[in-house]
């Protein structure tokens, strides 16, 4: 089972604006792991020093850092089919995005599928490349048909005929 904040398993769900927090500042910690090398726990410690960590959920924000860093090679393994160049030939933003979209697609199945895609797409925006995010848009709802296949299954269902 994934850490989940004490306030999700009392029933109360993270405010949206705290998960978006969580996102970005795991983001942004992902890409320091990857370019710096830096340990997780080095940088986790950093990031609460020189954020403002209340406006965040923190538990959410350490475990998608802690989560994509200990599965890299499993969550790498789910979106590589989809590229169209080696996991290592991609913009280390992006990278860092599907590995933190294919995260949450397989381990949290409480976020909606869709919930995943926009936080990802909208993240690209930001942070990406000019044509980011519809890299990321079109990976990640790749993923999304094949590991939430029961939650994407209307997507392209036929209305009934009559």
């Amino acid at each position: 089972m994934s850490e989940q904040s004490s306030a999700e398993h009392q029933g109360n769900q993270p405010s949206a604006a705290k998960r978006r927090k969580a996102r970005t500042l795991a983001l942004q910690a992902l890409y320091q792991w990857q370019l710096a090398k830096s340990s997780v726990s080095q940088i986790e410690a950093e990031f609460a020093v020189d954020n403002d960590m209340t406006k965040v959920d923190v538990p959410y924000f350490r475990e998608i850092l802690r989560g994509v860093t200990m599965n890299k090679s499993e969550l790498e393994a789910q979106f590589a089919p989809f590229l169209d160049r080696p996991v290592d030939d991609v913009d280390p933003v992006e990278l860092s995005l599907l590995r933190m979209g294919a995260y949450e697609l397989m381990k949290r199945v409480d976020v909606p599928y869709r919930v995943v895609i926009n936080e990802g797409v909208e993240l690209a925006k930001k942070f990406g490349g000019t044509d980011g995010h519809k890299f990321i848009n079109g990976i990640l709802d790749k993923m999304a048909l094949r590991l939430r296949a029961a939650e994407t299954r209307h997507k392209y269902r036929k209305p009934d005929s009559e």
